[in-house]
């Protein structure tokens, strides 16, 4: 059942109440005009025997004439009532039409703030969940009444959010900046150590499983200031071509994993920053690969422009994905139930999340579908040129 709007509502209640009103006002008058419409002659049928004769007309035809004056005037009163009645009635119907539509143009004009802050609204929610978006603000103008300060509530609601989420960002940017540097040095000291001549086997061994611990650590570093970089503003836009983008990806990453990589790149002109746009490919096209069949596996990258968007899909070949947990992979530190007891070179469960990321930040989005018989397509939609 289709619920009516609050413009609709009130509408109907300012023209009914009118209605009613005109109703009330109709029945009144008829009441009043009815009580005031004397008798016709100031008396009625039953009172013509006593009625005073006239001199010049005979007995027999006074009484039939007094009967007709009576009758001509209870039946003027009569019609005059039924009109009274009709004209009224038509003229309530228009007039409650016209009020109906101006009830429809001020309930509009009345309710014009709550679909600002209801713009407003949505276009902070549907822009960003990362609270990029969080600095506009309503700032409505007009009398202070209840609706503006809805809205003044609203815009220190967002100003609250927007410094949350900016010191959490700068909170992962500056705690990712200081852990690279005691990384960076154990790095060095353990190579320093195993690059010994005299140094032992088992010390090799040793520094050789900490250096590949540390380069972990350096991977998850550089995961974390690239998703804190992903979630700011861009400043700076530049034209890029998707199908460039992912040519120069593909023939970087794509030979070492030995799984082929088909390619139908046609262009797909777009604006954006062209580091991050690299870094989502790289990101899409290395999970492909790290999330593959073990033979017999492959990935495809398709670039284009679809319905006027410029467009980057990626589909691949693996295990299969529930449609249930496709939303999961999106989110920070989270992988597939598979994953967490995968041995090996697995994620840290940040592509997808900086994927999104990046594609938020140029105002994109990231869709994932689960194939037929295993893995994933993933498409990212951008802005035009």
């Amino acid at each position: 059942m289709t619920r009516l709007t609050i413009r609709a509502r009130l509408t109907l209640i300012y023209g009914g109440l009118f209605l009613l009103a005109g109703v009330v006002l109709l029945a009144v008058t008829y009441v009043l005009v009815d009580q005031r419409m004397p008798q016709p002659l100031g008396v009625k049928l039953d009172d013509l025997p006593q009625m005073r004769p006239m001199p010049d007309v005979p007995a027999g035809d006074q009484d039939n004439l007094r009967r007709l004056v009576l009758q001509v005037q209870s039946e003027a009163k009569r019609n005059a009532l039924e009109s009274l009645l009709t004209q009224g009635g038509i003229a309530l119907a228009l007039v409650s039409a016209a009020a109906i539509a101006f009830g429809w143009l001020l309930a509009g004009r009345a309710l014009q703030p709550l679909h600002q802050i209801t713009g407003t609204a949505r276009r902070i929610a549907g822009a960003d969940s990362a609270g990029r978006s969080l600095h506009e603000r309503i700032a409505l103008a007009g009398p202070r009444d209840e609706v503006r300060e809805l809205a003044d509530t609203f815009d220190e609601m967002l100003e609250r959010l927007d410094r949350s989420f900016d010191g959490q960002r700068r909170f992962v940017a500056n705690a990712s900046h200081e852990l690279r540097t005691p990384l960076a040095l154990n790095r060095a000291l353990v190579e320093l150590a195993i690059s010994r001549p005299d140094t032992a086997p088992e010390t090799r061994r040793l520094g050789e499983s900490l250096l590949a611990v540390n380069e972990r650590h350096e991977r998850l570093i550089e995961g974390l200031l690239t998703l804190a970089d992903s979630e700011s503003e861009l400043t700076e836009r530049s034209p890029v071509d998707l199908a460039e983008v992912a040519g120069y990806v593909v023939d970087q990453v794509a030979p070492p994993d030995g799984v082929p990589v088909r390619r139908a790149l046609a262009p797909a002109p777009t604006v954006g920053d062209p580091v991050l746009l690299e870094r989502l490919t790289v990101n899409l096209v290395e999970n492909a690969l790290r999330h593959n069949l073990p033979t017999g596996g492959w990935v495809e990258v398709r670039t284009g422009v679809v319905a006027g968007r410029p467009t980057l899909t990626l589909a691949n070949t693996g295990p299969v994905v529930p449609g249930y947990d496709v939303e999961t992979i999106f989110q920070p530190f989270r992988r597939l139930s598979r994953d967490r007891t995968t041995a090996g070179a697995r994620g840290f469960g940040l592509g997808l999340s900086i994927v999104r990321a990046v594609a938020r930040a140029h105002h994109g989005t990231v869709e994932a579908q689960p194939r037929d018989g295993g893995g994933l397509t993933v498409t990212v939609t951008l802005p035009p040129a």
